[in-house]
């Protein structure tokens, strides 16, 4: 008898989820707000209710045994007091291609990414006062995390939300890096992280040369030995900057 050979099941790579398609019986896509290594993310509205929500896809080869969607649910749940940390909600399964595929339920969070923001404002950058504003509240939400032995691991301007509130800004990280237990070597990516954003926001390299010192004494030239001698966690870095004495 010849051997029977089972069909491969093809690898999810994009799950193109089309407006108005239902997901299960509770949810109904609305549109896609960006993909990643591990998934897609989805604005969908409750059916019930109309709420609209944001819902993680993740794809079946990036998450076997459903093992990153329980580490991403429950590390957003251990940082669920954490203001700059979207609220999980909820996680169910839905069968797409011949695949059970997880997706995960949270708030979904109004305002536009970090990089659009900063793409809008003249030059395309920010003024050094107003990026440094922009840095210490990202410092004071990811101080939280870190004071909790948590890091973020992901922080870059396309992985976060600023809604301007007056002269202030709030934010929302949209993701999370959560592979393995947390290490100094994680909080100390998270510091560098947010010093990169801080220097690319106010123009990168082209205009690093005219920033002012209280500028240059924040990015230390992007030298990361320097950047962690100076500030060992994003507590130390919002400290730093709470008391910044302005050129």
């Amino acid at each position: 008898m010849a051997p029977v050979f089972k069909r491969r099941k093809p690898k999810i790579e994009s799950f193109d989820l089309q407006p108005g398609r239902m997901i299960g019986r509770h949810y109904k896509i609305v549109e896609l707000l960006g993909s990643g290594w591990e998934g897609e993310v989805y604005k969908v509205r409750e059916g019930t209710t109309g709420i609209e929500r944001a819902a993680k896809f993740f794809y079946p080869h990036r998450n076997l045994r459903d093992r990153s969607a329980r580490f991403y649910a429950r590390k957003l749940h251990k940082l669920r007091h954490c203001p700059c940390i979207i609220q999980y909600h909820s996680q169910d399964t839905i069968r797409f291609r011949r695949h059970d595929v997880t997706y995960l339920v949270s708030e979904l969070v109004e305002g536009e990414l970090l990089s659009t923001y900063i793409a809008r404002q003249r030059g395309k950058r920010l003024p050094p006062f107003q990026a440094l504003v922009v840095l210490r509240n990202l410092a004071h939400g990811i101080d939280y995390i870190h004071r909790v032995r948590e890091y973020h691991g992901d922080l870059h301007s396309d992985n976060i939300i600023i809604q301007p509130r007056g002269l202030d800004f709030e934010f929302k990280t949209i993701d999370l890096f959560h592979w393995g237990p947390p290490r100094q070597e994680n909080i100390a990516d998270d510091v560098c992280d947010l010093v990169r954003i801080f220097y690319d926001s106010i123009g990168g390299q082209k205009f690093y040369s005219r920033q002012p010192q209280t500028v240059k004494s924040v990015c230390c030239g992007l030298k990361r030995t320097l950047m962690l001698s100076k500030f060992k966690s994003a507590g130390q870095l919002r400290q730093y900057l709470d008391t910044l004495e302005w050129d």
